[in-house]
């Protein structure tokens, strides 16, 4: 039976004190803090970030299916999944589908997979849900939500946590939602939202598991639910029967807020992260309707830096204004001191895709030189067109040279333009420093390659391989 053999997840390094609202506002607020995707970062780096993270403990081998999940996808008609396939250096020849449109999203993607892998279609399935989500200003959901993506791989073999049982109930109900025109969340009445939502819809999936499985509550190790804020998560948590404190996975609403399509991945992941064999997970989503999952615990699963990685590595946003500077909610001086305009086109990022989407270098197989961008001829030995093309980014570097650009523009100045020196074949890219303090940088900082955000240009979106300071050996 399949199963989650790995799992890894992403959480932006910024976080914003819920104090920063109450103090912009007057009001409102709450307890802790919330994640904050940067100026270049959106839901599509964040996923790719997670993919990689969780591929560094399954391996690329394999894989053999991607299939992406967020209600804030980057492109309305393009497959991301196929961009996060690329950009995780899996191989082309891979099956790829995005779910949408539901905060369900990320267990449907998961189901899904799961029935691939069942009926032998797929082996194993590289599962990504990711979300930025925005809710209006001065509202509730400004503060409640946070950014971040999860991954896992479900496969036939070496499964960790099995997925014995399962219930889906579907709701047509119009609770929260956004229009094709609308940028920020919309809502009706609370109590309409959790009593003929939320609540009512999520209470009996998991009661209707639990009896289909002939179990109690008590029965389960571990509740992971999905929870829209902390008091109807709380509600339903003791309406079900569980222990808030010894059943119940942590929702992570003071320290990440709640990631949308990607909330109930995430706290999955961070339950895998603990869970050891024997033990029995209960999950259950929702979002116009509600899944429900039995997960019976085999063995630890393999991870990456996962959930509790990424929420140990944090840095605060020093300001709210800061904060809706990189929402794209208050626009900031759009033109730069050189005038520098953004530009890209289709042919050339095409042609270019497997340096710069893939981070490919070039290695000689005559002397053994490694270069980047990718050269047809050597610079040692003159070889011409004999080389092979190699994986860069998950590779260890350190900053060879860098430069504080001042005249760039942009949210975050100076711009740091850096040279790193990769410990593949003491390979030189250039790449730029992000989520770092410009005063702390010297020659020789350990950084580590992040898939973000450059520029929008020829009304595309346009990404690359930045650095950020090392915070670990994964």
């Amino acid at each position: 039976m399949a199963g989650i053999s790995s799992v890894g997840a992403y959480i932006p390094m910024y976080r914003l004190p819920r104090t920063a609202f109450s103090e912009a506002w007057g009001s409102g607020g709450g307890p802790g803090e919330r994640s904050v995707a940067s100026h270049d970062e959106d839901t599509m780096t964040m996923a790719v970030n997670a993919a990689v993270d969780v591929l560094k403990a399954h391996g690329r081998d394999g894989i053999d299916g991607l299939f992406f999940a967020s209600t804030t996808a980057t492109y309305r008609e393009k497959l991301s999944a196929t961009l996060i396939a690329a950009a995780a250096d899996l191989d082309p020849n891979i099956r790829t589908a995005d779910f949408a449109g539901s905060l369900r999203a990320g267990t449907s993607a998961l189901l899904a997979a799961l029935d691939a892998v069942n009926a032998g279609s797929a082996k194993n399935v590289l599962v990504v849900a990711s979300d930025d989500r925005q809710g209006y200003p001065r509202s509730d959901f400004e503060s409640i939500f946070g950014d971040g993506a999860a991954a896992v791989v479900v496969s036939r073999t070496n499964v960790a946590a099995e997925i014995t049982q399962r219930v889906s109930i579907a709701n047509e109900i119009a609770d929260v939602w956004r229009r094709d025109s609308d940028r920020f969340v919309r809502s009706w009445e609370d109590r309409f939202i959790i009593t003929h939502g939320y609540d009512g819809t999520t209470r009996q999936a998991v009661q209707e598991l639990l009896a289909g499985a002939k179990l109690t509550p008590a029965d389960i190790t571990r509740a992971v639910l999905y929870g829209p804020e902390t008091r109807s998560h709380t509600a339903l948590v003791r309406g079900l029967g569980f222990d808030p404190k010894t059943q119940v996975q942590d929702p992570l609403f003071t320290t990440v807020g709640n990631t949308g399509a990607a909330h109930a991945m995430i706290m999955l992941v961070a339950a895998l992260e603990q869970a050891k064999a024997g033990d029995r997970l209960l999950l259950a989503s929702y979002g116009d309707g509600a899944d429900a999952m039995l997960l019976e615990v085999k063995k630890r699963a393999k991870k990456g830096r996962a959930v509790s990685g990424h929420v140990a590595s944090r840095r605060v946003l020093p300001s709210y204004e800061r904060f809706v500077a990189y929402r794209g909610v208050v626009e900031t001086n759009p033109e730069p001191p050189l005038r520098v305009e953004a530009w890209s086109g289709s042919s050339i990022a095409w042609r270019d895709r497997a340096q710069t989407i893939r981070l490919h270098g070039s290695k000689c197989n005559r002397c053994g030189t490694v270069t980047h961008p990718i050269q047809r001829i050597c610079y040692q030995c003159r070889a011409k067109d004999d080389f092979t093309e190699i994986r860069l980014y998950d590779k260890p570097g350190a900053i060879y040279a860098f430069t504080r650009d001042n005249l760039a523009g942009g949210l975050e100045t100076p711009v740091i333009n850096c040279v790193v020196e990769s410990q593949e074949g003491q390979c030189r890219i250039f790449s730029i420093l992000t989520d770092a303090d410009p005063a702390q940088v010297e020659v020789g900082t350990p950084v580590e390659f992040t898939f973000r955000k450059m520029h929008e240009g020829a009304d595309q979106h346009n990404y690359y391989w930045k650095v950020r300071p090392a915070t670990d050996g994964r």
